[in-house]
């Protein structure tokens, strides 16, 4: 009886089955179907961009999970030598000694150049009347230099050969500050050329430089053949190739800077040894890197980024523009005093524009106190003007 009853039982069911030919088939609920598309999806997803929460790492893969573990670990630091633990330890200690302005603050101008120094009398008329607020030094590298003007006379410092492009010219701006240090009153070193003139009347050069808490050490980035091409590895530990800066030479810097200068002997020397034309095949210029590449790494905060001293490279050649008589007029020199903004180009293929306000204590100010190249016959011309363009 039993198997007889199973078997009406599916017969009904073949002939409920056998009915079902004749109809349109049976559709699946939407929502099914709507479900398997979205955990399809959802696993896909999944797979190719692993979860970033704790509680679903582990879902998937251990790799997304690792993903998620390393975001919120420490980078590791490198172990440092223990020449960089001596040369951290007295910079930070340095930087970190409060310092009091002596009761006569004086500004130290610094002269480096080859022989004697064309613009003395435009430096006569810009130094009168503010006797015992500057001192000045002179580095002459190749002749004696003959002075006209009587703030130059007897200061010439001892003096060595300096040869562009090489590490002598760090040695020469490491000399004139060793010379400038030693008188205690000197509160800010400005380093000059023989072709630097100065922008603006000594008072508000005095109080720019003066009455601010920062050095003015031109620094930037440049991931171009002339910037972090020159980086050699050999640098390593001490100098990565994501701290190597470029900038130019020509810095003024407070006190506690300038004694950090004279106090290093870690940087410098990487910078002696592996930064100079040739070496490796690159053509690196020490005066240009050391610095700026010193500052970012031991006080990035602590300096401007940009050169007080302006110089022309729109020619786009090894040297900068030099200005002849003609070139010297008011609108010139009006010009470049009303620039308040720092530029610096790249030189890879991008050559991307770097732009950055001159700020001074917060406030944007001209960027600009001197600038070169000017060459010997705009003297006269210069000497007529400086009344009318040096006032602020």
């Amino acid at each position: 009886m039993k198997t007889a009853k199973v078997w009406r039982l599916g017969m009904g069911d073949m002939q409920i089955l056998s009915g079902s030919r004749s109809r349109p088939p049976l559709k699946k609920p939407m929502w099914i179907i709507i479900l398997v598309l979205f955990v399809c999806v959802f696993l896909i997803c999944a797979y190719i961009y692993p979860p970033q929460s704790s509680s679903a790492c582990y879902v998937f893969s251990s790799k997304g999970c690792k993903g998620f573990v390393d975001s919120f670990l420490p980078i590791p630091k490198r172990e440092f030598t223990d020449e960089e633990i001596a040369s951290h330890v007295v910079i930070d200690h340095i930087l970190k000694t409060s310092h009091n302005l002596p009761k006569n603050p004086k500004i130290a101008f610094m002269f480096l150049s080859p022989g004697s120094l064309p613009f003395e009398k435009l430096w006569d008329k810009f130094f009168q009347g503010h006797e015992g607020k500057f001192s000045v030094y002179v580095h002459a590298s190749k002749t004696k230099p003959v002075h006209v003007s009587r703030y130059f006379v007897n200061r010439d410092i001892r003096s060595d050969q300096v040869v562009w492009g090489k590490i002598s010219m760090v040695d020469a701006e490491r000399r004139l500050l060793a010379n400038a240090l030693q008188d205690p009153d000197n509160e800010h070193f400005v380093l000059l050329s023989e072709s630097c003139v100065p922008l603006y009347n000594f008072d508000y050069i005095y109080n720019y430089l003066m009455y601010t808490n920062i050095s003015f050490v031109d620094c930037f980035k440049d991931p171009g053949p002339h910037g972090n091409g020159r980086y050699s590895e050999h640098m390593l530990p001490e100098v990565e190739m994501k701290d190597f800066r470029k900038g130019a030479q020509w810095f003024s810097v407070k006190r506690q800077h300038a004694v950090i200068i004279m106090a290093d002997n870690l940087y410098y020397s990487k910078f002696h040894t592996y930064c100079q034309p040739g070496v490796e095949g690159r053509n690196c210029i020490a005066d240009e890197h050391y610095l700026p590449t010193f500052f970012n790494i031991i006080d990035p905060r602590g300096i401007a980024n940009w050169s007080i001293t302006h110089v022309d490279w729109s020619e786009r050649k090894w040297h900068p523009k030099s200005y002849r008589a003609h070139d010297v007029t008011y609108e010139l020199l009006k010009n470049i005093t009303s620039i308040d903004v720092s530029v610096h180009v790249t030189s890879d293929e991008k050559r991307e524009v770097q732009r950055w306000p001159c700020l001074w204590n917060g406030i944007q100010k001209p960027c600009y106190l001197f600038a070169r190249k000017f060459t010997p016959e705009t003297l006269d011309n210069l000497l007529h003007l400086f009344a009318n363009y040096s006032s602020p």
